[in-house]
């Protein structure tokens, strides 16, 4: 870990300044100490740190033309995806056959780029949260900048646990080369101090919808993200609970306006600051673009149809397979909706074609067109899921009641291109056993979510795998994750459900182990 903590010390904390409401990154300081929290100034650069760094951009970041950010690689272990430049992006492909075990150092750049980054941050974070308090300012801003930053401390260590399981755990700033080598801390003490985090964040935070506090973390992001991680644990009241915060929110879903251009999926891809996103990725032309992201949305055959970007590929893409988790007349698979197979360029005339489906949710039509950089904001959290875990936290917690299957009946209803209203859908729903609600439940998620990366995370919380028909369009069975084949044919192991600590990692910090299965 010597590496890490160098590392941390050099970088120390990162000051952004606001820049017309955009959370501007702007480096001021290479102290991690409280020698640099001396102004107010000084706090909110710090935390503005923390929106782009860590967690939030391994989800985010599409900095690279062949390799989607790290998140898109757990979709991989189910067979379900693949990336079209596995031949050199081979982490997906080793991923995709489920093989890791085989190849840990050979994957160890991967397993860096996420522990360093997360890391990094939670120091930010312990800094932040010892320090603010000392300065002199106001009480509440104080208070609110500490709870961003637990907000930050929480996102990153729930997706570390999530990813190596037991991991040392500093509450502490680095500030100088003691304790560096610390032990891997139980699952469960890491998961006690994200609930802490965001029960102060949810506690102290402003009820105000996301664009409105510009674009800074709020209650109900906090109350999104803790449902979340009861979820993850199998506490299905205490997720119901704080999922209900957020549905009984000023968020709400996005209405279609049509079935088609002006769908709710479109409106989805095309437009920032809707109601349903409770919580987002900024991105702007001139301070943070959005990277290769315009172009995961087509096959290298794209080339020839666009001057604004020199690659294209298809680093996230589904397979036929996983698009029978739709019945054909569900609006979510019909073509530019989520998915597309042909596009005419407006200009020339050009037609791109595809046998394989093609990411239409990632399609930037300015960017593409005009500018060559992206400025379509990454959602990470929708309104939509608060109300699939509201309604599956609930059924598992007080059984299929109405108000349970009133939240999953408005999924069904928007994607229903037939005019079945969401009362229908609710009095159908209430005749389900438990068992089946909630795997109806997790069937949404595969179809409402399919390229936002919680593929995987539902196979973990769950144990349980999606085996989707080849045959019949909609079907979906459960079967126990280890022993399941997945997409590619592979057969998952105990140990696959893990990813390994950096080779790396363990040579720097004698006091960590390995995760069993790995070499």
């Amino acid at each position: 870990m010597k590496k890490i903590v160098f590392s941390l010390l050099s970088i120390g904390l990162f000051g952004m300044t606001a820049c017309n409401s955009f959370l501007d990154e702007n480096p001021k300081s290479s102290i991690t100490s409280g020698a640099y929290y001396k102004t107010e100034a000084q706090a909110i650069a710090n935390v503005n740190y923390l929106y782009r760094s860590g967690a939030p951009q391994r989800y985010s970041n599409a900095g690279s033309a062949y390799l989607g950010p790290n998140a898109s690689i757990n979709g991989m272990l189910t067979g379900y995806f693949t990336n079209s430049y596995e031949g050199q992006e081979i982490v997906c492909m080793y991923a995709r056959q489920l093989n890791r075990q085989q190849y840990t150092q050979t994957i160890s750049n991967t397993m860096n780029d996420i522990w360093d980054n997360c890391y990094a941050s939670i120091n930010v974070t312990n800094a932040a949260i010892k320090y603010i308090p000392t300065i002199e300012m106001s009480t509440e801003t104080a208070n609110k900048l500490v709870a961003e930053a637990k907000f930050f401390r929480a996102f990153n260590y729930f997706y570390l646990v999530k990813t190596f399981g037991a991991i040392p755990m500093p509450t502490e700033p680095y500030e100088s080369l003691e304790n560096l080598y610390l032990e891997r801390t139980p699952v469960a003490s890491v998961y006690e101090l994200i609930e802490s985090d965001l029960k102060t964040a949810v506690e102290t935070l402003p009820a105000v919808k996301f664009a409105s506090n510009a674009h800074r973390i709020t209650q109900y992001v906090a109350a999104m993200t803790l449902a979340n991680v009861y979820l993850q644990q199998g506490k299905y009241a205490e997720a119901a609970e704080q999922a209900k915060i957020v549905v009984n929110s000023p968020h709400s879903l996005t209405p279609n306006t049509d079935l088609g251009v002006n769908s709710a999926y479109n409106k989805l891809r095309s437009t920032d600051n809707l109601d349903e996103v409770i919580y987002a990725q900024e991105f702007d032309a001139t301070i943070n673009n959005s990277g290769w992201w315009p172009t995961y949305a087509f096959s290298s055959q794209a080339v020839a149809l666009f001057g604004t970007y020199s690659i294209f590929e298809r680093v996230y893409g589904p397979t036929n397979q996983f698009l029978n988790v739709y019945k054909s007349d569900d609006l979510r698979i019909q073509p530019n909706q989520f998915f597309h197979w042909t596009y005419t360029h407006p200009a020339s005339g050009l037609v791109w074609t595809s046998q394989v489906a093609g990411c239409w949710y990632y399609y930037d039509e300015e960017a593409l067109l005009n500018t060559g950089k992206g400025t379509k904001d990454w959602n990470f959290y929708r309104y939509a899921e608060a109300l699939l875990i509201a309604a599956e936290a609930t059924a598992q917690s007080s059984g299929v009641t109405a108000e349970a299957a009133g939240y999953l009946a408005q999924i069904k209803a928007r994607a229903d291109m037939e005019g079945k209203t969401t009362a229908q859908y609710a009095t159908e729903l209430q005749g389900l056993s438990k068992d089946a609600f909630v795997q109806e439940c997790w069937t949404e998620r595969l179809r409402e979510f399919p390229l936002e990366f919680k593929i995987w995370d539902d196979c973990l919380r769950t144990g349980m795998f999606p085996v989707i028909s080849t045959t019949e369009k909609g079907k979906v069975e459960y079967q126990s994750l280890v022993g399941s084949t997945n997409g590619s044919g592979a057969t998952f192991k105990e140990s696959d459900l893990l990813w390994p600590i950096s080779v790396d990692e363990l040579q720097r910090n004698p006091s960590l182990t390995q995760n069993p299965g790995y070499n």
